[in-house]
């Protein structure tokens, strides 16, 4: 479902993908972060996505209201503290995403992958 929101120029439509691209963005730029991951059905198996595939790690469902519920499939760092990494995603997706759509982020879930050795 794409969010729209009613200006008095018109009517403004998001594409989910979008706020997706933008989010993943701002996820890879969180300390902690090596980026998004892609889980394979079949076998299992987790691997890192490059950084023009970053939407394929984000789901994001926009409700009747246009409140946002995003989910992350995200690798990261290894030595650090996941739950100051969530923290910091969340809080800085939220505002983030938040001022770019106008739209309220009611919900983000973070799914932790894999953990990678950063040089």
């Amino acid at each position: 479902m794409k969010g729209s929101m009613t200006t008095d120029l018109g009517i403004i439509t998001i594409n989910p993908d979008v706020i997706a691209k933008y989010a993943g963005s701002v996820a890879v730029e969180c300390f902690g972060i090596v980026g998004m991951a892609a889980v394979s059905m079949t076998d299992g198996l987790v691997r890192l996505l490059k950084k023009e595939s970053l939407t394929h790690g984000i789901q994001i469902a926009i409700s009747e209201e246009n409140h946002l519920t995003l989910n992350f499939h995200v690798i990261v760092s290894y030595g650090v503290n996941i739950l100051s990494v969530s923290d910091n995603l969340v809080n800085n997706v939220k505002y983030k995403v938040e001022e770019f759509t106008g739209m309220t982020v009611e919900k983000i879930n973070i799914f932790v992958e894999g953990v990678r050795v950063i040089d």
